[in-house]
């Protein structure tokens, strides 16, 4: 049974790649998810706002008392760079890199113009085989127009493209107004790969306290609809590769996907939830329903069940979505 796959130009031996979690801050966290089967490993994010965080900590507290105890500087090594976290994470993907066969992927999450470019280019000097930007970028207020932040995206992209030589893919949103049009965009400007779709915090009210809660829950199957329609609608529209995320339970999630045209399929919450080793149940699993359809390799069903490419798009899916209400009228009577 042959399980490899391409994404961003790398050669994976399965198309299961371990997505952004806290399973993969540390090189043993790593190795436990390629010793379960993954296909490559997506580092934790790197945020720039957490680097300041730390930089103005740590300045602070070396100028502490020094104007009444000048010895005290002493007490402090000679920095070599403006903040410790970007050598604990380089250091940290560094020596991942080198305890696995598997490629390591980087995550990027930044604010400034400098603060891409800079964590991109030390990413690449670290090893990272390719660096995956996760743009968190939700617009606060009605001043922000779509083509303002529909442009930023670029900017990022083409920035980081110019400064680094490793494949660089985009981790996009889907609160685009045209998702298509976006992706095709970055396509355009030089993304080696597009992973839909990112998961935006979303606060709640609790009534009793009278307090707004923040808490980032692990993503369900349901979730995997959305991204899986656009996936459907880009294969083969784009050049660049597409990794799917978020609902990812089962193999059949996982089948469910490469068959919408999925180069890869990443998963995180089901790993948080069962543990690393359940990525190799995954796979398995996945071997077994490709000889039970008779494939023999993952390129003979991905994108199976894809949009056409030369189909009205638009027409495709309001077809689906008037079938789709038929269906429900006639199984539960009229709306």
């Amino acid at each position: 049974m042959d399980l490899s796959t391409r994404y961003l130009g790398l050669e994976l031996r399965n198309p299961l790649v371990a997505s952004a979690s806290p399973l993969s801050n540390t090189v043993d966290g790593v190795r436990r998810l390629a010793d379960a089967g993954v296909g490559a490993v997506v580092l934790y994010s790197l945020f720039e706002e957490q680097l300041r965080q730390e930089a103005a900590a740590n300045a602070a507290l070396a100028d502490a008392g020094t104007e009444s105890f000048g010895e005290s500087l002493s007490y402090f090594p000679p920095a070599t760079d403006a903040s410790p976290g970007p050598r604990r994470y380089l250091d940290l993907l560094e020596r991942a890199a080198a305890a696995v066969d598997i490629p390591v992927i980087a995550s990027l999450n930044g604010v400034t113009t400098g603060g891409w470019t800079d964590y991109a280019a030390a990413l690449e000097q670290a090893g990272a085989a390719a660096i995956e930007l996760n743009i968190y970028n939700l617009p606060g207020g009605p001043v922000f127009t779509s083509s303002d932040v529909e442009q930023r995206h670029v900017a990022i992209l083409t920035t980081v493209k110019a400064v680094v030589s490793v494949p660089v893919a985009v981790k996009l949103s889907p609160y685009f107004s045209s998702v298509g049009e976006m992706a095709q965009r970055l396509d355009r400007a030089g993304a080696d790969g597009l992973v839909l779709f990112n998961r935006f915090l979303q606060p709640d009210i609790d009534p009793e306290t009278l307090t707004v809660t923040a808490k980032f829950g692990l993503s369900s199957a349901a979730e995997g609809r959305l991204p899986r329609t656009w996936i459907a609608l880009l294969a083969g529209r784009v050049r660049a590769s597409l990794a799917a995320t978020t609902g990812v339970e089962t193999s059949a999630d996982v089948a469910k996907y490469l068959l919408a045209g999925a180069d890869v399929v990443m998963t995180a919450s089901a790993l948080l939830r069962h543990s690393p080793a359940y990525a190799g149940v995954l796979i398995d699993e996945l071997a077994d329903w490709m000889g039970r359809k008779g494939f023999g390799a993952v390129s003979e069903f991905r994108g199976l069940l894809s949009v056409p490419v030369g189909t009205d798009e638009a027409a495709y899916e309001r077809a689906g979505y008037v079938t789709a209400l038929a269906a429900a009228n006639t199984h539960y009577g009229p709306w």
